[in-house]
């Protein structure tokens, strides 16, 4: 049984960093990916980034492309999430999940991820 795990996130100033982990249990299997999403107070669930494993593609939200990068760690399940030049706005609980989209134009949909982590609060003050 595949299950998830986030760690890092935490409180900084604008124009800071922090790093976010997301480790997948139960080894998946196939053309899998591991997905961050966001939800701010008050406002809908959206895409961030996500890494598609076995074709090493990466996806970002245009809000956050440039700025945030994901890597894995194949050793340890792992992928992280980079998050630089932070804002204000980037203030959201972030949650890591793992799915098998269709295709990678499936890869931004939340529907095509099928285990969730608990989530890990990022504040950006200004």
């Amino acid at each position: 049984q595949v299950q998830v795990e986030e760690s890092g996130g935490g409180l900084v100033q604008a124009g800071g960093s922090l790093r976010l982990s997301c480790a997948a249990s139960g080894r998946p299997y196939g053309e899998y990916a591991m997905g961050w999403f966001r939800q701010a107070r008050g406002k809908e669930r959206e895409f961030v980034a996500a890494y598609r494993w076995r074709s090493s593609d990466t996806f970002y939200a245009d809000s956050v492309q440039g700025r945030f990068t994901v890597t894995r760690d194949d050793a340890k399940n792992t992928v992280f999430l980079q998050m630089d030049s932070l804002k204000p706005e980037d203030t959201a609980i972030y949650t890591c999940a793992v799915g098998w989209p269709a295709g990678p134009g499936r890869v931004r949909t939340a529907s095509e991820y099928m285990v969730w982590g608990q989530g890990k609060q990022v504040t950006v003050s200004s």
